[in-house]
């Protein structure tokens, strides 16, 4: 947990620094190809299906200055994801990769009943390279839609999880 919260404050220290995304050219790919059911997250996490809760998902849009910071969550009552693209810049593909520290994903396997036992992995990580992509194929003041896949490592025992057939469709919020 207090990784968690050391990382959670990371990031937020991050959203305020105006930095240059790590997005390529392309337009983020089809919308039609993310096919994901609307208000939810999916995955596949090591060849498991996942699908969050509707209630448990959410987008926000935060503006501050000149850098704009993308928040993606969903959960269900034994797995989350969360999605963080800082120097956001609408529809696109932005790299996970630990030369840009500031586009991050994490997988969470939480325990309610012994939260210090919760196992979080995430990615990018040390020494990691370029561990995956979100392509946002949709971004409009309302909605956003994409595709994801990423690699991620657990700090307390190194375990590796492969997420894969990642899909958003999510209702933004902007603040």
């Amino acid at each position: 947990m207090r990784t968690l919260k050391q990382f959670t404050v990371f990031v937020m220290m991050a959203s305020l620094v105006s930095i240059t995304a790590c997005k390529s050219d392309d337009d983020g790919g089809d919308p039609a190809a993310s096919g994901g059911a609307s208000g939810v997250i999916t995955a596949k996490i090591d060849g498991n299906s996942f699908q969050s809760l509707e209630i448990t998902s959410t987008a926000s849009q935060v503006t501050a200055g000149p850098n704009t910071t993308v928040t993606l969550q969903g959960n269900s009552s034994t797995q989350g994801f969360s999605i963080i693209i800082n120097a956001f810049d609408g529809v696109g593909t932005y790299e996970i990769t630990d030369s840009n520290v500031f586009i991050v994903a994490s997988y969470i396997e939480p325990n309610v009943s012994n939260p210090s036992a919760t196992q979080t992995w995430n990615a990018p990580y040390q020494d990691s390279g370029v561990v995956g992509e979100i392509k946002v194929s949709e971004d409009s003041d309302t909605n956003i839609k994409g595709t994801f896949s990423f690699q991620c490592k657990n700090a307390n025992d190194d375990s590796v999880k492969n997420i894969t057939e990642g899909t958003f469709n999510l209702t933004k919020q902007i603040f």
